[in-house]
């Protein structure tokens, strides 16, 4: 499969709002790759872009700075954005600023190791019925997994809170939560629950970790769900086999949920969630062990989804945004996938079959990347942590 990568150079501009009207510019000088060679020898389908390597300079128009571990951002309709930080904070971006009072009323949080408040979406009717979506992680004495509510949001808080669903089983573990939510187009939400550090739970039906959920919007189980009636099966699941994902969106046209996810020692992946399908972890990876040893010398298995893409070696992605907006036209269509270890966004240009086809490194060494988001003005919206910004990405 023909594929390059490289990297690009950027700017760094904080908004005027935070710099009285004065610009402050950081240039990072990056440098072209290497050319990777044909590792298929298949001829791919040609993509809409005569040239998967047209790109933008760009540069990143900070909007705020100070935040404590950003997990993810919601638009409303009245101009505001909300942005999740992981210790249990919701806070509000208005009038070009990040404001001082947060939002009231959000359920108990347990900010524990890489868990707390995690994402927050708004349900697609929001302008009429005013719901507001959270996933976080939550405890009883002291044990805990990956918990979904909602609320109304009215003014500045939350009011009439309803717990919708909460992972089994309870451990003390502090990593591989998940998690991000999804609404299809049905008015379904999709949101994912990692291993929670015992691999060996993502190939088990009888437990919700490593795996994709799905439900309807008042948390009730679908009965078209893969599982519903199977003995011993968790009938909230949807898909098995994963690790830990942290990435999650809709593609554009075809309306199907696309997800990545962390490795272990190498193996982060892309993938296209199927109904019921088995995604292999920890049977197949191409990944090894923290410690170097061999995890598995599996990377495929009959029955199993292969991933779209991997990495090797990690670079712990976080965030994933399709592009659509004009603002970019040379990135439209193209997949943007942020990375914390990596501390850069991908920018992944993909053929007709889906195949990555060329790879660009954005903002790279800038910070560890949270969430990317397209906002309703076309603009992409970005949170980091490390430090802890938020800002719109700027065409040249």
């Amino acid at each position: 499969m023909p594929q390059s990568q490289k990297l690009i150079s950027f700017t760094v501009q904080k908004h005027p709002s935070l710099i009285a009207m004065k610009k402050t510019t950081f240039l990072f000088i990056l440098f072209l790759s290497l050319v990777m060679s044909n590792c298929s020898g298949q001829k791919d389908q040609p993509h809409n872009n005569p040239d998967p390597a047209a790109s933008h300079p760009v540069r990143a128009e900070i909007l705020a700075e100070g935040l404590e571990n950003p997990w993810s951002m919601a638009f409303l309709p009245d101009g505001r954005i909300l942005i999740a930080e992981r210790p249990g904070r919701l806070r509000v971006f208005a009038d070009n600023e990040l404001k001082e009072q947060e939002i009231e009323g959000l359920p108990p949080v347990w900010p524990n190791g890489q868990g707390g408040l995690l994402d927050i979406v708004l349900h697609p009717d929001f302008e009429t019925n005013q719901l507001v979506y959270l996933a976080y992680a939550s405890q009883e004495n002291g044990l805990g997994n990956t918990t979904i509510a909602r609320a109304m949001l009215e003014g500045n808080s939350l009011s009439k809170p309803e717990v919708l669903f909460r992972g089994h089983p309870l451990t003390a573990a502090e990593y591989h939560f998940g998690c991000r939510i999804v609404f299809d187009s049905m008015n379904h939400f999709y949101f994912p629950i990692g291993d929670r550090g015992v691999m060996e739970n993502a190939q088990l039906l009888a437990n919700h970790n490593g795996k994709v959920m799905r439900l309807h919007d008042d948390g009730s189980v679908p009965a078209d769900n893969p599982f519903v009636g199977q003995e011993g099966a968790k009938p909230e699941i949807w898909t098995y086999g994963h690790r830990n994902i942290q990435g999650m969106t809709l593609h554009p046209s075809t309306g199907i949920l696309w997800t990545h996810e962390h490795g272990p020692k190498g193996g982060d992946e892309i993938n296209i969630e199927i109904k019921g399908a088995n995604y292999g972890w920890p049977l197949v990876s191409f990944g090894i062990n923290y410690n170097g040893t061999i995890l598995t010398n599996d990377t495929t298995l009959p029955g199993m989804i292969d991933p779209l893409h991997y990495w090797v070696p990690s670079i712990a992605p976080c965030g994933m945004a399709f592009v659509t907006s004009d603002k970019y036209p040379n990135w439209k269509g193209n997949l943007l996938v942020g990375a914390l270890a990596g501390q850069q966004i991908q920018r992944l240009v993909l053929n007709a079959s889906n195949k990555v086809v060329h790879t660009e490194i954005l903002f790279k060494d800038m910070a560890r990347f949270r969430d990317i988001h397209q906002g309703p003005d076309g603009y992409l919206y970005v949170l980091t942590e490390g430090p802890g910004l938020f800002f719109r990405v700027v065409a040249e």
